[in-house]
């Protein structure tokens, strides 16, 4: 990995933020990586585990001296974080970013990068049905698609920095703008899982008995798998 980055600090050390940070110790990373979350129990998991060095309940507290800060948290977070960072950071640091929703995203975070601080919004077609920092693997990025999404202002050399970085775990690299991103992804990844979700509310609307989505054959388990990722996480997107 030759991306000159000499810490990372992670915000949100659920799947993607663990894996992120498994990602960037399998890819030689020898810096240190501190974490940022609201739940002690599930920060030192991500300690006892080795994704992360030393964690934090404060973001402001995680990034201090970080020149890579990730955004993993449910999109919604992103603004009142950055605006609980935005002074703290370092300059010449970089901002990314793993949301699901880009053009609202850059619109809202740009104008809260202090001078001399790049942000780099980017997506990893990367995941699992469990979610959590206990089911992130150093692998989930490797072969799979990360779309860069940059900006009119974003910043040519932190944008290298961060494809870099992405390669570096195994990841195919492609580029979108961030509207093209959105109109797609909301077709063929946001619409399936809220017609997922609706189809197992009205099956319960129906039936009050939970059990009944036990009695749903192979076909119905199919259709409903991504109705058990989390609520929070897709309420934001």
């Amino acid at each position: 990995m030759d991306t000159n980055f000499k810490k990372a600090a992670i915000i949100g050390v659920g799947l993607i933020g663990g894996s992120f940070g498994l990602s960037l110790r399998k890819a030689g990373f020898s810096g240190t990586i501190t974490g940022a979350g609201r739940k002690k129990e599930n920060l030192e998991k991500a300690k006892d585990s080795g994704i992360i060095d030393e964690y934090f309940t404060k973001p402001e507290e995680a990034i201090k001296d970080a020149d890579l800060i990730l955004l993993a948290t449910p999109v919604g977070q992103f603004p009142g974080i950055m605006e609980s960072i935005s002074r703290h950071i370092k300059k010449g640091s970089v901002v990314t970013d793993v949301g699901s929703v880009k053009a609202e995203v850059i619109n809202r975070l740009d104008p809260l990068m202090p001078e001399g601080v790049s942000f780099v919004a980017g997506h990893p077609i990367a995941g699992k049905e469990c979610s959590g920092v206990g089911a992130a693997s150093d692998d989930l990025f490797n072969n799979a698609r990360y779309i860069i999404t940059p900006g009119p202002d974003t910043d040519k050399k932190a944008q290298e920095k961060i494809i870099a970085l992405w390669r570096s775990f195994g990841s195919k690299i492609i580029s979108m703008s961030p509207d093209e991103h959105d109109a797609v992804f909301a077709a063929v990844s946001h619409l399936p899982h809220v017609a997922a979700y609706v189809l197992v509310n009205t099956i319960l609307d129906l039936n009050k008995d939970e059990n009944i989505l036990r009695q749903g054959g192979r076909g119905l388990k199919d259709m409903t798998r991504i109705a058990i990722s989390p609520p929070v996480l897709w309420r934001d997107i």
